[in-house]
């Protein structure tokens, strides 16, 4: 699971898995236009390493014009199920956690480096909640939250919505 989630966490890889979330089948040009900073070579290159890994996999091909177009897709299996995690050791889980922090700020560093920026109008903000739950109301608040990003990133780009990063992340209290 730890190359497997490290192999993941590359930025590039990390877009694409984000744009076949939500059982999306879709081709290279398709994958292309929702990441237009991505270079067509790099696409097929990280494309290529996530099929290998299987994290990814091609669940049509089309015949066109004498070439075959491929259609990807998320695997079946759910990335980091239970079993994974319990095989990866604390200082991986610490390095995955690293990179991805890592990740999340050269994101917000580049925002905040445009020239013009509008925190509020953006909806910039990240924030810090303590709540107190049972492991049952947990799993529900956390099957509900899936529900909630799943609609919302199934919605494809248009010229009026704004491409926006929502990240959750649990951290359970240390135990006393």
């Amino acid at each position: 699971m730890y190359s497997k989630a490290k192999l993941i966490l590359h930025p590039v890889r990390m877009k694409i898995v984000q744009t076949l979330i939500g059982s999306r089948e879709l081709n290279v040009q398709q994958i292309a236009q929702k990441l237009t900073d991505v270079p067509q070579a790099t696409l097929y290159r990280h494309l290529n390493k996530l099929v290998e890994a299987e994290v990814i996999r091609v669940v049509k091909e089309n015949q066109i014009r004498g070439t075959i177009e491929k259609i990807y897709s998320l695997a079946e299996e759910e990335i980091g199920g239970k079993e994974e995690l319990e095989n990866v050791t604390r200082e991986e889980h610490l390095t995955l956690f690293l990179t991805f922090m890592t990740h999340l700020l050269g994101k917000y560093e580049s925002y905040l480096n445009q020239e013009q920026i509008d925190l509020y109008k953006d909806g910039v903000g990240f924030r810090e909640a303590l709540v107190y739950l049972t492991d049952e109301e947990f799993q529900e608040f956390a099957q509900e939250l899936s529900t909630l990003m799943k609609k919302v990133i199934e919605k494809e780009p248009t010229k009026n919505r704004k491409a926006r990063h929502i990240v959750s992340i649990f951290i359970p209290e240390p135990r006393k």
